[in-house]
């Protein structure tokens, strides 16, 4: 913990030391790691990148279309809902949310080809929604001797304000409307409390095209080209409750859309020629999005009486952003066995380096794309963004097991558990001083460090002819740490006192726990021919 707070005195010294950013957090939006697809594949935990013959198996190894013997046409479709306090309570704030959603979540087919006695050409296609960002967040606590305007003095104060600083952002322009005087110094108020709000919703839709195949029914090869479609919106509002009786409502509305693109590759083993177990080993490249983020922002200011200098007392901004994000190779192992007729279980392994997402900022030249009939831009790498990512996202492993069981031959039971590893490192924050257009075009200062993810599956499925229905309910769990802006101490020596007290002059909001608790039931139907 020391170092996360001397770290941050020197940036608020104008010292180069990228910590964390907008970008980082916002990049975490954009990677695609939640459980969807067919009910079967959810109701197994998505543990079925060995046992395959799953369209959602397209979504990550390709090679699992390559066991279907028949072609396939499958939908899917349910209810996405919310629970826990941090979706419940509005505190009294301006912003609404449903907590419950419909969701089309799945839409495909895979063409079955023989092209030998025991060798196969299939293709296939597959709509799923890879991410559905439709969550309520809200909370509240105390804030001592701190506030989101302290932070803009203390930017203003170091020069950060200046023409040349890209970290002078949307927020921090609004407060200096207030509170920078005649005398051209900036002054601020503590806060005693808050009260935050946000609702997002929207979605990833990805759009895979699948071949493979495989040769005589021992080793299975897959390749998919996936388009990703990115709609994202979010608005929050977040107010304070300042200590000389100032009232302060920051309103925010952002919005992300763009597209994106990747490709997999697969492969499935059979070792043993008279078993059936097998093993899958997969590798996703980076998806290589090119995006547009649309912000306004709001700053109601309620100063109190003996301080209204100024009779406006609403400011606002808004600003368009085009960028591209690269996010990082994703690899997978799996292994999948099978007892006669009745019994299937699988278990996958996933890692993705987050750290090594890539921000990149477009440097002006467009060029014309006869094929899309549009205008595409070059990018070069966000250097100081990109290695304050590196310093604050994780590794990301993730685990799942699954199981599948038939007491009869048309009716199946399943089971499935996924682990996902925290994404952020324990000390990571949104840095307001980093040089890069990702604070520069900030609206807002809160941010939030989730934990790990625990995903638990319960599925069923019946078969009738050529026809089969199945359903599956899902329940995920993420704890995290809610920070209305981020912290810092004006005095180094506070880590060597032994009685800690911290200076009138710091900056400090402590982390307020908050979940997010998720519920999905989800239902495909389909038909074999």
């Amino acid at each position: 913990m020391k170092s996360k707070y001397f770290l941050l005195l020197l940036a608020l010294g104008m010292v180069s030391m990228p910590i964390a950013a907008q970008e980082t957090y916002q990049d975490t939006k954009l990677m695609e790691n939640e459980l969807n697809g067919t009910a079967r594949y959810v109701g197994m935990g998505g543990a079925m990148e060995a046992l395959g013959a799953d369209l959602s198996t397209m979504q990550s190894n390709p090679a699992g279309i390559g066991l279907f013997r028949k072609s396939q046409l499958a939908i899917s479709g349910g209810l996405i809902s919310q629970s826990g306090d941090n979706s419940k309570k509005n505190w009294g704030l301006n912003f609404k949310g449903d907590a419950t959603n419909a969701s089309f979540d799945q839409a495909g087919f895979v063409w079955a080809n023989r092209t030998g006695r025991n060798s196969w050409l299939n293709v296939g296609f597959n709509f799923h929604k890879s991410r559905n960002f439709d969550q309520i967040l809200s909370t509240a606590n105390k804030l001592n001797n701190a506030s989101l305007n302290k932070n803009t003095a203390a930017k203003y104060v170091n020069g950060l304000s200046d023409k040349n600083s890209i970290a002078w952002n949307a927020v921090d322009d609004a407060y200096a409307h207030f509170l920078v005087g005649n005398d051209g110094k900036m002054q601020y108020y503590n806060a005693t409390s808050f009260l935050f709000g946000q609702y997002q919703k929207g979605y990833i839709g990805e759009y895979d095209f699948n071949i493979s195949g495989n040769i005589n029914n021992r080793v299975f090869l897959g390749a998919t080209f996936g388009l990703h479609d990115v709609n994202y919106r979010s608005n929050k509002i977040y107010t304070e409750d300042d200590a000389t009786g100032a009232l302060s409502d920051n309103y925010e509305m952002l919005k992300i859309d763009g597209t994106g693109f990747d490709i997999k590759f697969g492969a499935i083993f059979r070792p043993v020629e008279d078993s059936p177990f097998r093993i899958g080993v997969y590798v996703n490249t980076p998806v290589f999005y090119d995006l547009t983020m649309r912000n306004a922002y709001d700053l109601t200011w309620y100063p109190a009486a003996e301080n209204n200098n100024n009779n406006n007392t609403d400011y606002g901004n808004s600003s368009d952003y085009d960028f591209k994000v690269y996010t990082p190779w994703k690899f997978g192992v799996s292994l999948g066995h099978t007892i006669g007729d009745y019994l299937a279980m699988g278990l996958t392994y996933e890692y993705q380096k987050y750290g090594a997402i890539d921000n990149r900022i477009n440097d002006g030249d467009s060029y014309y794309d006869y094929w899309t009939d549009s205008y595409y831009s070059d990018s070069n790498s966000d250097e100081a963004m990109n290695k304050d990512t590196e310093l604050n996202l994780k590794s990301v492993h993730l685990l799942k097991v699954g199981l599948e069981y038939k007491p009869v031959q048309n009716f199946a039971i399943r089971l499935g558990y996924n682990y996902m590893s925290p994404q952020f490192n324990d000390n990571a924050y949104r840095d307001a001083t980093l040089q890069s257009p990702g604070v520069g075009y900030a609206t807002s200062a809160d941010y939030t460090n989730w934990k790990a993810t625990n995903r638990f599956t319960f599925g069923l499925g019946y078969s009738y002819g050529n026809f089969f229905a199945d359903v599956a309910y899902q329940f995920s769990k993420t704890n995290g740490e809610f920070y209305p802006f981020m912290s810092y101490y004006v005095k180094p020596d506070y880590f060597l006192s032994k009685d800690n007290i911290r200076s009138t002059d710091d900056n400090v909001a402590d982390a307020t726990k908050v979940s997010f608790n998720r519920h999905q039931l989800l239902f495909t139907l389909g038909y074999r021919f």
